[in-house]
């Protein structure tokens, strides 16, 4: 069976004698495929080390360098991501399709990063005042943690990293030791690619090793995306010892339906956002909110497409696969027992029928409930499932109040053929990413990825520009050559002149 190790200074790591382990299973047939190492603070500080010793010298390696291997690591990426594909539908058990869209959308980051050095582009002012001139440039800020979920093995980390690496910094990663496979290929794929030994580490673990990255001293950022309790742990942790800090969390994410939109076109898309990666995806839409008489119709429409949904193994060509491990089964289970006991309509039933796989895998077809109330539990709680919750109301107004009043604001969609609706629609509403006729509206990597209200902590949303200014740290310079004229003693404050 494999064990999969940490990776510091461009190698495997073993860890500490005292890193336990803990189990890899497939969720699609239950098997356990391996064993990964879990680090103990003193494996955390190895690898923190490892990236403190390289950051000065890739500090200073040349933009053009590190761009350099920046393309390599694109080129590699590109022409193996199949592989990387490969490894996550077999730890995390998204189809393998999925998987692939996963992998070709870090790549857009990886693509962005490769033009770091416009990016990084200072200001310059000539004669500010009298013979001084005054500019400004960006560096990076020492070694730093990115803490990944285990919904998005790939694509999550790639948010980060490579705007970490391209601005100089060196990284700490603290994949999820549920599907820890993908970070490591990554590693591997970067030695390759010719990055310097101890510039991106990896590290396994759980709790401990994730309040050891946020205590440490030679940490200086922190980005993590999860959960909101663990984001807000987080955020307060790291700053509480002096760190940067973008801690993305949880979502319910609203679509918005109006009586004049495609009700075809709206079924299919709360098809597709609500059962793609079998719900296990923070963009996911889990609440529809229907406006009018039109509930009755997009209901059944959706409810049809749903039944035919194949569910099984990733490996086989389905639409869903698994959900990630027994234990996450078993809680969405009950989300579904407690809609039905508070009175909810089940229009499908996920927790019944067969699934296209062998063994003993973490199966929980399409589900969707209809009236469902916001007290419900279904509706209050992130549910990271396979759940769609249909909420009716009488008018947009109505609508929007209900999504406004939501505790988090990460994502949300509007499905309408007004124009004037849908702008009404994008400016009043309090979430962070909006779908029109788009039911995941995740930005492309030149914009950046993030939420409001309990959905984020920190003001640094992930990848884009503001992913460059989270990554490094800003410096003025004010410069005087010329010979001046000694105006003497002067002690008050300095004038512009």
């Amino acid at each position: 069976m494999e064990t999969i190790r940490h990776w510091i200074d461009n190698a495997p790591a073993a860890g500490a004698d005292s890193d336990p382990t803990a189990d890899v299973t497939n969720p699609a047939t239950g098997e356990v495929t391996g064993q990964v190492t879990l680090a103990s603070a003193q494996t955390v500080d190895q690898a923190v080390a490892a990236a403190k010793k390289a950051f000065p010298g890739w500090r200073d390696t040349s933009l053009s360098k590190r761009v350099q291997v920046l393309f390599r690591y694109r080129e590699l990426l590109n022409q193996r991501k199949e592989e990387l594909a490969a490894l996550i539908t077999a730890e995390h058990g998204k189809v393998l399709d999925d998987a692939l869209g996963e992998v070709n959308r870090g790549l857009e980051v990886v693509e962005f990063a490769c033009g770091i050095p416009h990016l990084l582009k200072g200001a310059y002012t000539e004669n500010a005042s009298t013979q001084v001139d005054v500019h400004s440039v960006r560096q990076p800020l020492g070694p730093v943690a990115i803490i990944s979920p285990f919904n998005f093995p790939a694509m999550v980390p790639m948010w980060f990293f490579p705007i970490a690496i391209a601005t100089g910094n060196t990284v700490v990663l603290k994949p999820s030791e549920k599907v820890p496979s993908a970070a490591n290929w990554e590693a591997e794929l970067w030695k390759e690619a010719g990055l310097p030994d101890g510039v991106f580490n990896v590290v396994h673990g759980g709790k401990e090793s994730v309040d050891r990255l946020l205590e440490h001293p030679d940490i200086a950022s922190v980005s993590f995306v999860g959960s909101t309790p663990i984001a807000q742990h987080v955020y307060r942790t790291g700053t509480a010892h002096g760190k940067r800090v973008q801690a993305l969390g949880g979502a319910k994410n609203h679509m918005l339906v109006l009586p004049d939109a495609d009700l075809d076109l709206a079924a299919d898309n709360a098809i597709n956002a609500g059962f793609g990666s079998a719900g296990e995806r923070c963009m996911a839409i889990s609440a529809l909110v229907a406006v009018g008489e039109i509930a009755d119709e997009l209901v059944e429409k959706i409810a049809e497409r749903a039944r035919a949904l194949r569910t099984g193994d990733g490996l086989r060509g389905c639409d869903m696969g698994p959900l990630v491990t027994s234990q996450h089964r078993e809680k969405v289970a009950g989300y579904v027992d407690a809609g039905e006991r508070e009175g909810a309509t089940v229009v499908v039933d996920g927790r019944t029928g067969e699934f296209d796989a062998d063994g003993s895998g973490f199966f929980l077809g399409p589900t969707l409930f209809d009236h469902v109330t916001p007290e419900m539990s279904i509706y209050t709680d992130e549910i990271f499932g396979p759940v769609l919750s249909v909420i009716r109301v009488d008018s947009y107004d109505e609508g929007l109040e209900l999504i406004n009043a939501n505790p988090y604001g990460n994502g949300t969609a509007i499905f309408t053929n007004d124009g004037g609706a849908a702008r009404r629609f994008q400016n009043e509403v309090t979430v962070g990413m909006i779908g029109v006729n788009v039911p995941i509206p995740v930005p492309m990597a030149y914009y950046s990825f993030g939420g409001w209200k309990n959905s984020l902590f920190g003001n640094s949303h992930a990848h884009g520009v503001e992913g460059v200014q989270f990554f490094t740290r800003g410096k003025v310079v004010t410069t005087r050559w010329a010979n001046p004229s000694h105006g003497g003693i002067n002690l008050g404050f300095p004038q512009n002149d």
